[in-house]
This record gives C-alpha cells, sequence and structure tokens, in this order.
C-alpha cells in the first residue's frame, strides 16, 4: 500500500474513533436530559409536611400519578419531575387529599419523588427496570426524614400502589432500631408475596409492628395483572383475617367533588384463598385505571372508600404503641 494510502487508513481510523466517541456521548446526554434532577430532600419544596406537634408521625409515599410525556428535546420521559409544577400539582393532590383523609391529630410526611410513569407499569420487565430510580429517591427521603424531621417519634409508614411497593423495600431494608420505632405499615392497593422478619401480617385492628395490606375487587375476576393474590391481607372495615363480612357506609364527600355518589351500604369480606376484598353493593360510576385497570376492580378508590376507618386504625395503633411505650 503507497504512503497516501496508509494516511487515508490512519485518518478514517481517526475520524471512526471520533464519530463513534460522539455518538456515545450523545446517547448519555439524551439519556441524561430524559431523567429529571434528583430531588434534594433539604430543599423544603421536596415535601409535603404537616406538623400538628403530635407524638407520632405518618410518612406517607404517593401513588402513580405521571403519565409519559415528551421533553423540549423530543425524548419521552417515564419519570415525574419533582421540580416542575405542572408535573408536581397531581402529586401534591394526592398528598393533601391522603394528609386530609385519614391522618388525623398524626404528624404527616410526604416526599416528592420521581415515580415511574403508569405506562412503566403495562409490563414486569418495563416496571422492574425503570423502578430503581424512584426507590433510591424514598429511599433517600425516607434516611434524610429519619434523620433530621422525625424526633425519633414513633412512626406510621404507609404507601399506596406504586408507593406501596416502594414501602415494602424500605420496610425490608430497616435496621432493628427503626423498625421498633414503627407503628404499623400500610400497603395499600398492593400484593405481598415474599416472607421477610418486618413484614408481620396484622391479625386484628390494635397490634403493632404489623403489615396491613388489602385490595379491593367486585369480584376475583376482575384483578389486575399483578395483584391476583397477596399472602398478607384483612378486611379494613372489621380488621378481621376471615371471611366474615362487615357493612361499609358512604356518604357524598365533599372534598371530593368527582365521588358525588347516593349513599351506598356496600358489604366487604375477604377471599381468604386470594387476600382480595370482595365489595358488593358499590353503586357509584367508577373510575377505570388507564392501560392496567380493569372494570370491577377498585383500585382508585382504596384509601377513599375506608378512609374513616384508616384514620380511626391508626389513631387506635398509635394509641396502642405509645400505651406500651410508657407502661400504661
Amino acid at each position: 500500500m503507497t504512503r497516501t494510502g496508509d494516511s487515508i487508513l490512519r485518518l478514517l481510523s481517526v475520524m471512526l474513533v471520533v464519530l463513534t466517541a460522539w455518538t456515545s456521548c450523545q446517547q448519555r446526554k439524551a439519556t441524561s436530559e430524559s431523567i429529571p434532577e434528583e430531588p434534594h430532600y433539604q430543599d423544603p419544596t421536596q415535601w409535603y409536611v404537616n406538623n400538628r406537634k403530635a407524638a407520632a408521625d405518618v410518612f406517607y409515599i404517593i401513588s402513580t400519578e405521571t403519565g409519559d410525556y415528551v421533553l423540549p428535546n423530543g425524548e419521552t420521559c417515564h419519570y415525574a419531575d419533582t421540580y416542575r409544577d405542572s408535573l408536581r400539582a397531581p402529586l401534591y393532590a394526592e398528598m393533601l387529599g391522603v394528609d386530609t383523609l385519614v391522618s388525623g391529630r398524626l404528624n404527616y410526611f410526604s416526599p416528592y419523588y420521581r415515580q415511574c410513569s403508569l405506562q412503566s407499569l403495562e409490563s414486569d420487565s418495563l416496571t422492574a427496570a425503570r423502578m430503581t430510580l424512584p426507590l433510591g429517591d424514598v429511599r433517600r427521603a425516607f434516611q434524610y426524614y429519619l434523620k433530621h424531621l422525625n424526633g425519633h417519634r414513633p412512626f406510621i409508614l404507609a404507601g399506596y400502589s406504586q408507593g406501596g411497593r416502594l414501602m415494602l423495600e424500605l420496610l425490608k431494608e430497616m435496621d432493628q432500631e427503626t423498625y421498633e420505632r414503627m407503628i404499623a405499615a400500610y400497603a395499600i392497593g398492593t400484593t405481598i408475596q415474599e416472607s421477610h422478619p418486618h413484614i408481620v401480617a396484622a391479625k386484628r385492628a390494635d397490634d403493632t409492628g404489623v403489615t396491613v395490606c388489602y385490595n379491593s375487587v367486585r369480584d376475583t375476576t376482575c384483578t389486575m395483572r399483578g395483584w391476583e393474590r397477596s399472602r398478607v391481607a384483612i378486611n379494613p372495615v372489621n380488621w378481621r383475617t376471615d371471611s366474615v363480612s362487615a357493612l361499609l357506609h358512604t356518604e357524598p364527600s365533599q372534598l371530593l367533588p368527582v365521588d358525588r355518589q347516593q349513599k351506598d351500604t356496600m358489604s366487604v369480606r375477604l377471599d381468604t384463598s386470594t387476600g382480595l376484598l370482595i365489595v358488593e353493593g358499590f353503586t357509584a360510576q367508577d373510575y377505570v385505571l388507564p392501560l392496567i385497570g380493569k372494570e370491577g376492580n377498585y383500585h382508585s378508590r382504596e384509601i377513599w372508600l375506608y378512609r374513616d376507618q384508616l384514620r380511626e386504625n391508626m389513631a387506635l395503633r398509635t394509641a396502642t404503641f405509645l400505651n406500651t411505650v410508657t407502661g400504661k
């Protein structure tokens, strides 16, 4: 080969290396730009806090309030941006709503986090691939809460849907000293298959250090994928783990105008073979979750339906825990 030919080959090789490096850089840049900024939990804007000066707290992890959206660079983002007002609004609405419905006199702390979009829950593989980011946020938020916000008070750990999944991971990672200050864990609208020393199934209304879990359906054919069976389950109306049914009376809610239903009297019982709550007598026009929902599945109602029972139960378990600690 001529000297000129060698020079051309060397030049082409250099150009190929440069092009490869540039392409890799652009791919990394696109990936980086499609991931929202990490929440900084020393920043008070990354929290919803209602400090009622109570002796115990609720640490609540919100459910999925985010869908996929397109960024200015054309990339699709699959995570909530906790610094973007339009995406924070539905997160805040749930935080406020749950605080209003169930906290009662307890202090309430809820972190903003880069939750997965609803589209991320369409398949197990997508969920597994994308859940790492929100788990990292929630883990950091919980550690910050324990160190800077909790004041060594007893606390209730609670999460709903995606938040319930993340809550269970916190529960499994919790050190023993922290676990001993946990009044109870409420894994609402999720399922529990695994066993772990910190996941102790609630058996009655006032046991502590336990996990409450339930999922509501019209019948067992109305389950969503992944919610078919739970090892841990309890009826939040009568706080029993057998199949004895309980009546649930609901009134129109002034807090949720979309739920202006007439008074219902529903029968709620636990199907002990699946761990599902069977709800009969629900007459309101229901909201079916897009993409993953199913008609007759009451996933979107898991807190609203049992709001009074949850509020009273959190107060009862807290009183029991505090009385045990003080020896009363």
